[in-house]
């Protein structure tokens, strides 16, 4: 039997680097970690104590053009406030889905990155 542990990180692809990088880096402020020199493009972010590895994909090949669905795959990230965190993306711009009272048993808010790649962020019922 596998012993799990915690996710160590989720990997998505994108279009464009420059691009993602000031989506993730400059509007949603994530912390660029050191990527080790593969023979590839992309860049590495720390998001509490997991990872997120973007890959510049050099056809573009298997990403979204769609909006929001949420059975698509996402990756989800809990945040402290439901509140606060609709207040931040309203402020930065950035468009989203909200469920304040989503049958999931908490909140739930969708945004799509600059590639249609779908980020969840929750939280707890009015937080």
């Amino acid at each position: 039997m596998i012993e799990f542990e915690r996710i160590h990180h989720v990997s998505l692809a994108v279009r464009d680097l420059s691009k993602a990088r000031t989506f993730y880096s400059e509007l949603l402020q994530f912390k660029e970690i050191e990527r080790p020199p593969f023979n590839s493009k992309g860049i590495w972010y720390a998001v509490g104590t997991q990872q997120l590895h973007l890959l510049e994909h050099p056809m573009g090949q298997a990403l979204r053009e769609s909006g929001i669905d949420s059975v698509d795959g996402h990756f989800a990230i809990w945040v402290k406030s439901f509140k606060d965190t609709i207040q931040w993306l309203e402020q930065a711009g950035i468009e989203y889905e909200a469920r304040p009272k989503s049958v999931a048993g908490f909140a739930q808010i969708y945004i799509l990155d600059v590639d249609h790649n779908i980020i969840e962020f929750d939280a707890a019922y009015d937080s």
